[in-house]
């Protein structure tokens, strides 16, 4: 009697088989954000989407005005950047009246989030100071990452601003990008988060050093690359002004779409190549190059 009753508390326990017959869940719709250069007035029938390599119909191209913007500075940044601040603060009381602004320090490869995301344009422009040059070292790519990491995966509209030289000076004079650049790449394909990304020099004697610039744009324009941002640079010294480069961000952010499709059958939980393309005239389209698609319950 007892195997009995320990066969049927487990049977009830056990998930209940599919029945014959009974449709299958429907595939999961995946969105990424893109960013359309020129081609004004850009329909979804003029977009190609393909999906590791083979083309995939495109489902939703909308806009969205709800943006999720993070402003994130790197304390190692020289201080004599914080001459431009004043055009940081005038980007980001620009924005439009629903972008969410947040603004955080990376320092000790730990973010200082000291504005949370607000509307309130005035109170994230004053949160903004300058950096504190050689006495802030950090990894950037991780700092990122431990905020990037708590952002949910809803396919929401989010874009992170780095300002950065771009390199862990912990990790002493090295060659080739970060170890920690690829979990952040991740991070942002995970959750629909384009990067943007400005180069500016590190504060003192290391930070002007070459192997250290060359490595700090190497790693900063792949992050950008791959979320479907872009990277911003000028010479190797401090750039006389970042107007010019918040004011073609601006412009991209201006000219984003969601772009939705379905996937297929077994692509749950593994990441995608994409490659969003149109043949309109004088048009070209900014896209992260993997996604991955929700593993769902």
């Amino acid at each position: 009697m007892r195997t009995r009753a320990l066969v049927a508390a487990l049977a009830l326990a056990l998930p209940a088989p599919h029945a014959a017959g009974a449709p299958a869940a429907a595939p999961p719709s995946v969105t990424v954000t893109v960013t359309v250069l020129g081609g004004t007035g850009l329909a979804k029938g003029d977009v190609r989407l393909f999906v590791d390599g083979a083309p995939r119909p495109v489902e939703g191209w909308a806009e969205d005005a709800d943006l999720h913007l993070a402003i994130l500075v790197d304390d190692a940044v020289a201080r004599g950047a914080g001459d431009s601040w004043k055009d940081l603060r005038a980007f980001v009381t620009a924005q439009p009246a629903t972008t969410r602004v947040a603004v955080a320090y990376l320092r000790n490869h730990a973010p200082n989030l000291v504005q949370d995301f607000t509307t309130d344009h005035e109170a994230a422009a004053s949160a903004l100071r300058a950096p504190r040059g050689a006495g802030g070292a950090s990894n950037p790519y991780r700092a990122a990452l431990e905020l990037v990491a708590r952002w949910p995966r809803d396919g929401r509209r989010r874009s992170v601003l780095l300002l950065s030289p771009g390199v862990d000076f912990f990790q002493g004079i090295h060659q080739g990008p970060l170890r920690d650049v690829d979990p952040l790449v991740q991070a942002a394909q995970d959750r629909n988060v384009n990067v943007w990304t400005v180069f500016v020099p590190g504060g003192g004697h290391r930070g002007r050093n070459y192997t250290h610039v060359a490595n700090g744009k190497e790693s900063l324009s792949g992050l950008a690359l791959a979320t479907g941002g872009e990277f911003f640079s000028s010479g190797p010294g401090t750039p006389d002004s970042l107007k010019p480069f918040f004011d073609e961000i601006a412009a991209h952010l201006a000219s984003q779409r969601l772009l939705t499709f379905s996937a297929a059958p077994g692509e749950r939980g593994r990441p995608l190549d994409l490659d969003v393309t149109t043949e309109a005239p004088d048009a070209e389209i900014l896209a992260p190059s993997a996604v991955r698609v929700p593993a769902g319950e």
